[in-house]
């Protein structure tokens, strides 16, 4: 065996099957979820169910991608680690394409919301600028990763590329939440006490969701840039495109709750942050 290469499978085989092993529980949530909103949303706009279903696909063929790139792995290549310094697997690759196509959908999709909410077009431009950054970069990843000859060589040539997606995608999860924060603490201030507390839930559940997806992809980023010979920051990716399909399925879905809390008067704030 290569002297200089050290295999250690706690770290890269075993961080990637715990990471796809976590994001296929997430999609269990995701398929749970996505069948509640059809089953109680059937009036919803033709478009934002649209956008659900393409969403939940891409989500299958993600889910697919990484089962078959840990198939390879731990059965096809077993016992052969010299092979983790070749090329990755083309369905891996093929994830990232379908976690760029679901990242920028989830966060166009909030940026619309935005523009909803401020009637301002301004913050919403830069996040549908972002998302579209972020796909296209994700794009030139899959296309060169299909062409990859060994994984230190594709990470060396293509290290500023992945590191932009991820910055880039976490400053417009940052922006996201920071704006939506601050258009319901405006609201706040004009609606009774009750209805108060009722935006102030909404505010801690926009808090949770939009930064554990920046603070996921945070710790990708930084497990990519200083371990890129283990899979540690591999298992926070198959973790990530689930995280952006969830917060947009528990966003809407829980307009059925919020509604359950309040009564009619209350029904515009709800309608305002859930679309």
């Amino acid at each position: 065996m290569d002297p200089v290469f050290t295999f250690n499978g706690d770290t890269t085989i075993g961080a990637y099957q715990i990471g796809v092993l976590v994001s296929y529980v997430l999609f269990g949530v995701t398929t749970m979820q996505a069948y509640i909103y059809f089953g109680r949303f059937p009036d919803d706009a033709p478009k934002l169910k649209a956008l659900v279903a393409f969403v939940w696909i891409c989500e299958v063929g993600h889910a697919v991608c990484l089962g078959h790139s840990l198939y390879i792995y731990t059965i096809k290549d077993f016992a052969q680690p010299l092979l983790l310094l070749g090329p990755t697997p083309k369905s891996f690759q093929t994830s990232v394409l379908f976690s760029g196509v679901v990242g920028a959908c989830v966060q166009g999709f909030f940026g619309f919301r935005i523009y909803t909410l401020s009637k301002k077009i301004y913050i919403p431009i830069l996040i549908w600028i972002m998302s579209f950054l972020r796909l296209l970069g994700c794009l030139v990843i899959f296309i060169a990763g299909l062409k990859m000859t060994s994984s230190a060589g594709f990470n060396a040539q293509w290290e500023w590329l992945a590191s932009s997606i991820w910055s880039v995608s976490t400053a417009n999860d940052l922006t996201i939440t920071v704006t939506v924060v601050f258009l319901l603490y405006q609201q706040r201030n004009q609606v009774l006490k009750r209805t108060a507390a009722l935006v102030d839930k909404i505010i801690l559940w926009t808090l949770e969701t939009g930064f554990l997806t920046s603070v996921t992809g945070v710790i990708s980023l930084i497990f990519f840039v200083t371990m890129r010979e283990s899979y540690i920051w591999a298992a926070f990716f198959a973790v990530a495109a689930r995280l952006f399909s969830n917060s947009l399925l528990a966003s809407l879905n829980s307009r059925t709750m919020l509604r359950s809390l309040h009564n009619a008067s209350t029904r515009d704030t709800v309608e305002w942050i859930a679309i």
